[in-house]
C-alpha cells in the first residue's frame, strides 16, 4: 500500500499543483483506468490517450514521470493519484500501512536526508545555517517558516511531499533546513506547539569586529551631536553599513543605512529629518551590539542574505499607505501569505505625474487593484525582510483578482480578535532588538459595532471606537496627510457603511488597541482610504483630546533625549542638564518611577553615553506599553 498517496488530501494536492489541475483531474476521473502498483510500491498509470504516469516510491509529484511532456506537477500526476485512491477505497482499515517515525520530521536523520536529496544540497544547507538562522516551527500545521521561505510537510513520514514556495533550486535546501528547525524544537521545547528556534552561528570574527566598531561609529555620532557631524562622520557611517553587509548583518545595515538618510536629510534642510528617530536609531545600534551575542539572527539579522524567488505565492492584499519623498510618489502595498501566518509588502516609487496615485501601474495592473486584489504570482522574489518585488520581464504571470471575502478566510493569527491583538503585541520583545521586517504588526480585526467616531481638530486627526464580537474595544485612528487628502473621508465614509473588518498597523496606547487603518472591508467591498478622493465626509470637529499622561511625559522625555543626542553630550550648554529635574518629576506623578530614576541618572551625569542609552532604551520600551 502507498499510504503516502491516501494520504494526500485534495488541499495538499491544490499546494502541489493548483485548484485549476485537481479539478480537472476530477472531473477525468472516470476516464482514468484502474492503476497498477510493483512489488516494490511504484505505481503506474496508463490514461485513455496514451499518457503514462509512474510514480516511484519515497517521491513526490514533481519527481514523477509523465510522457505528456508538461514541465512540473501536470494534471496526469494529479490524475494518477486520485486514481490511485479511488481504486483503493475500500482497502481494509486493518490493511498495514507505513509507520511514521516518533517526532517527525524531527526524527529524520542527516543520513536520511543525504539519501534523499544528496551530500551537495547537505552541504549547501550547512553554509546557510553557518551564518545564523532563525525558524518558526509550527508542530500542527507541520510548518517551517524562515526569513526567506516556508516550508510545510504535506504527509507525515514521506520527505517527498512537501510543499515549499521557494523555487526549485532552492528547494531542497531549505526542506533540510525545515528538518534541522524541526530537531532543534524538539531539543528546545518538546511540547511547545509553536516554537522559534535559532540554528547554530559559527564563530565569526569578522561580525565581531564589525559589531565592536559600528557601535563606537554611533557612540561618537552621540558624543559630537548631529549639529556637529560632518561629511567625515557620515563617510565613516556609510563605511559601517558596508562592512556589516559583508558580515551579514542585515539589521544594523538596515539601521545604519537609515541613520546616514537623516543625517544627509539635516544637511539638506530636509523634512525628513526628525531627531526624535536619530535618537532611537543610535540607541538602537547599541541595543543590537549588545544584544546580539545572545541571539545573532534575531537580533543582528544574520539569516539567508539572498532573496530567495518564489515558485508560486498566492497572496491577499490588505490595503496600502502612499506617501511622496524626495520628488517620487511611494506606495507600500501589504500582502497577506495565509500559508506561512505572515505579512509581506511591495514597495515601489514613481515619477509625479497625472492622474490618481491609485492608476499608477505595477506588477501589470494598477495600484488600486493591487492594494484590494487577490495576488497569484510565479515572479514574486521575497527578501528576509518580507519585501516581495515581482520580477521584471515576467509580469505576465501574475495575476489580480478582486479580494471578495478573502480577509476571512485569514489564519487568525493574522486576524485577531481585540484581546488576541493586545497578547501579540505584549509577547513581543521591544522594538529596538526586533527583527526589522516589514509589514511586521499588520493585522485585520473584525468589528462587530462602531461605538464612537470624533474629528480632532487641532491633531487633524479621525478617531473612532470599535468592538470586536466579543465587546472589547479598539481605537481606529488615522491622521491626515498631504500625500492622501481624501484618506480621512473614506475612513469615514467606511465606518458609517457598518464596517466588517479593518485592517492596520496595530499597537498599544493608553492600555488599550489602536489600529492605525489601510483598508476597510464593508459589505460593498474593500476602502483604501489613501487611494480614495476628498469628499468632505469627515465629520465636524469634536475638540481635541489630551494624550494620556503616561504618554505625554514619556514624549517630554524622548524629546529631551533627542535634543541633548542633537545637540551632542559632550556639546550641551551648563543648564541644559536642570532640564533633567522636572521631566524625571513629571514621569514620577504617572507611575513610570524607573523611566524617571533613569532620567535622573542622565541628568547628573549629561556626557555619559552608557546614561543616556539606558535612559533612551528604557523610555522606548514604555512607550510601546502605553
Amino acid at each position: 500500500m502507498r499510504a503516502d498517496l491516501l494520504a494526500l488530501t485534495t488541499d495538499a494536492l491544490v499546494t502541489l499543483a493548483n485548484r485549476g489541475l485537481v479539478k480537472r483531474a476530477t472531473r477525468d476521473l472516470d476516464d482514468i483506468p484502474p492503476v497498477t502498483s510493483a512489488e516494490d510500491g511504484t505505481v503506474e498509470a496508463v490514461f485513455a490517450d496514451g499518457t503514462r504516469v509512474v510514480l516511484p516510491p519515497g517521491q513526490g509529484l514533481d519527481s514523477a514521470s509523465c510522457t505528456c511532456g508538461a514541465p512540473g506537477v501536470c494534471r496526469h500526476r494529479v490524475g494518477a493519484v486520485l486514481a490511485y485512491q479511488r481504486d483503493h477505497a475500500a482497502a481494509p482499515a486493518a490493511e498495514p500501512a507505513t509507520e511514521v517515525p516518533a517526532g517527525w520530521p524531527g526524527s529524520v536523520t542527516d543520513e536520511d536526508l543525504k539519501a534523499q536529496f544528496g551530500a551537495r544540497t547537505l552541504t549547501a544547507a550547512r553554509r546557510v545555517v553557518s551564518g545564523g538562522l532563525t525558524a518558526r516551527v509550527r508542530r500542527q500545521a507541520m510548518t517551517v517558516e524562515t526569513p526567506s521561505a516556508t516550508v510545510r510537510f504535506l504527509v507525515p513520514g514521506e520527505l517527498g511531499f512537501v510543499d515549499c514556495d521557494a523555487r526549485a533550486e532552492a528547494r531542497d535546501v531549505l526542506v533540510v533546513v525545515a528538518v534541522w528547525a524541526f530537531r532543534q524544537a524538539d531539543a528546545q521545547a518538546p511540547a511547545d506547539p509553536d516554537v522559534t528556534v535559532e540554528l547554530a552561528r559559527s564563530s565569526d570574527r569578522p561580525a565581531a569586529v564589525a559589531m565592536a566598531s559600528f557601535a563606537a561609529a554611533a557612540g561618537e555620532l552621540l558624543r559630537t551631536g548631529v549639529v556637529s557631524a560632518d561629511e567625515v562622520l557620515v563617510a565613516t557611517l556609510r563605511r559601517e553599513q558596508a562592512a556589516c553587509e559583508r558580515a551579514n548583518l542585515r539589521w544594523p545595515a538596515a539601521a545604519l543605512a537609515e541613520l546616514v538618510e537623516q543625517l544627509t536629510a539635516y544637511g539638506t534642510r530636509s523634512a525628513r529629518h526628525e531627531p526624535a528617530r536619530v535618537a532611537e536609531l543610535i540607541a538602537e545600534l547599541h541595543a543590537r551590539h549588545h544584544s546580539g551575542a545572545r541571539a545573532p539572527a534575531r537580533v543582528l539579522g544574520t539569516d539567508e542574505p539572498a532573496e530567495t524567488p518564489l515558485r508560486q505565492v498566492r497572496l491577499v492584499a490588505l490595503g496600502c499607505r502612499v506617501g511622496h519623498e524626495d520628488g517620487n510618489d511611494t506606495a507600500e502595498i501589504f500582502l497577506a501569505h495565509p500559508g506561512t501566518e505572515t505579512v509581506l509588502a511591495v514597495r515601489h516609487r514613481w515619477t509625479p505625474g497625472t492622474g490618481s496615485i491609485g492608476s499608477r501601474r505595477l506588477a501589470g495592473t494598477t495600484l488600486a487593484a493591487l492594494a484590494a486584489g487577490n495576488v497569484v504570482s510565479e515572479a514574486a522574489v521575497r527578501s528576509a525582510g518580507r519585501v516581495v518585488r515581482f520580477g521584471a520581464g515576467r509580469l505576465a504571470r501574475t495575476t489580480v483578482s478582486p479580494v471578495g471575502e478573502s480577509w476571512a478566510g485569514l489564519p487568525s493569527p493574522l486576524r485577531p480578535s481585540v484581546t488576541e491583538a493586545l497578547a501579540q503585541l505584549t509577547g513581543l520583545p521591544p522594538r529596538v532588538v526586533r527583527p526589522r521586517v516589514a509589514a511586521e504588526l499588520v493585522r485585520v480585526v473584525p468589528v462587530a459595532e462602531v461605538r464612537q467616531v470624533r474629528y480632532l481638530a487641532g491633531a487633524q486627526r479621525l478617531n473612532a471606537i470599535v468592538a470586536d464580537p466579543g465587546g472589547a474595544e479598539a481605537t481606529v485612528s488615522l491622521a491626515h496627510r498631504t500625500a492622501a487628502p481624501g484618506a480621512l473621508d473614506a475612513l469615514a465614509e467606511a465606518l458609517a457603511a457598518e464596517p466588517v473588518e479593518v485592517c492596520g498597523a496595530i499597537r498599544r496606547a493608553g492600555g488599550g488597541l489602536v489600529v492605525e487603518p489601510f483598508a476597510v472591508r464593508t459589505a460593498d467591498g474593500v476602502v483604501v482610504p489613501d487611494l480614495a478622493a476628498a469628499t468632505g465626509a469627515v465629520p465636524p470637529a469634536d475638540g481635541p483630546v489630551q494624550p494620556g499622561r503616561p504618554a505625554a511625559a514619556i514624549e517630554g522625555a524622548l524629546t529631551l533625549l533627542a535634543e541633548a543626542a542633537h545637540r551632542g553630550l559632550t556639546r550641551l550648554p551648563p543648564t541644559f542638564p536642570a532640564r533633567a529635574t522636572p521631566v524625571a518629576a513629571a514621569l514620577t506623578r504617572t507611575g513610570l518611577t524607573r523611566c524617571a530614576e533613569a532620567v535622573r541618572a542622565w541628568g547628573a551625569a549629561p556626557a555619559d553615553p552608557t546614561a543616556w542609552l539606558r535612559a533612551e532604551i528604557r523610555l522606548l520600551t514604555a512607550n510601546e506599553l502605553h
